[in-house]
């Protein structure tokens, strides 16, 4: 459910900048600027939500050591894929919505709405 919501958010912020790539664009950017224009602003985004979702899971283990189920709620091997699986998540998320905007006509991206 998470990769869900995650995806949502990331891809709808990065459609919402397509008249920005457009403006980029007809100012010379390439296809390739663009992409990592993107790219990186996501990837910020992934790496502080997890630097901030890591921070509050390791307090909340606690509470969920009182759940009967079969793991360790300190497992390590369950904060790495689960970070590992929203960080994948993220950068399609960004990478989608970036590559078809970035192969928009200029004039059509800024018009888009």
């Amino acid at each position: 459910m998470a990769s869900v919501g995650l995806y949502a958010v990331i891809a709808h912020a990065t459609a919402s900048r397509t008249q920005e790539i457009g403006v980029r664009m007809a100012l010379g950017a390439n296809t390739h600027n663009i992409m990592i224009l993107v790219m990186k602003r996501g990837l910020w985004q992934i790496a502080a939500g997890l630097a901030l979702g890591l921070g509050a899971a390791f307090p909340v283990t606690r509470l969920m050591a009182s759940l009967p189920i079969g793991v360790s709620p300190t497992a390590p091997a369950i904060f790495v894929v689960v970070a590992f699986v929203l960080a994948t998540v993220g950068m399609v998320a960004c990478w989608l919505p970036a590559r078809k905007a970035a192969a928009l006509d200029p004039v059509k991206a800024i018009r888009y709405e």
